[in-house]
């Protein structure tokens, strides 16, 4: 009964300074069933939600706590449907869909990761330009500097 209006009312709810804790909640202890409704009643919406501030929160637990079907269904929202990534670069550069972004580095399988670092490559020094996508910047070079070394690790190994 209780979770039927929760999940009625997600989109408003993860935009409230405390309704979003109640979805993070939901995301972070429910039933499978239940994390998914959420995910599916967000989805259309991952870019708008990520720009504000109570919902990137609800945004992030999503990628956290999903499957990975769902994140693969997330990440390319925000990836959008041209070569222009439209949305990631506005996620990008924006002071509370940044941390949304820097998530999915965080979330994301190896395939993912390699797709979504390519795209962000091609806009690293336009966005050493804005304050918020300075924290995009250090968490690639951390995460390309980390993945030289382990392709490093693995090419003297098979030495």
């Amino acid at each position: 009964m209780v979770m039927d209006e929760i999940l009625h009312s997600v989109c408003t709810l993860a935009q409230d300074q405390y309704g979003n804790y109640v979805v993070q909640h939901v995301l972070e202890h429910g039933k499978p069933h239940e994390r998914s409704a959420i995910i599916d009643k967000l989805k259309g919406l991952i870019v708008q939600m990520s720009q504000q501030k109570f919902a990137s929160n609800v945004v992030e637990k999503c990628l956290t706590f999903g499957t990975p079907a769902e994140r693969q269904i997330l990440v390319n929202e925000m990836l959008g449907s041209t070569n222009e990534n439209e949305p990631l670069q506005v996620m990008m550069k924006d002071q509370f869909a940044n941390y949304v972004v820097q998530k999915v580095l965080e979330t994301c399988d190896d395939q993912q990761l390699e797709l979504i670092l390519n795209r962000i490559k091609v806009h690293l020094n336009a966005l050493k330009k804005y304050t918020y996508g300075k924290h995009i910047v250090a968490r690639v070079e951390k995460l390309v500097a980390a993945g030289e070394r382990r392709i490093g690790i693995l090419s003297s190994y098979s030495a």
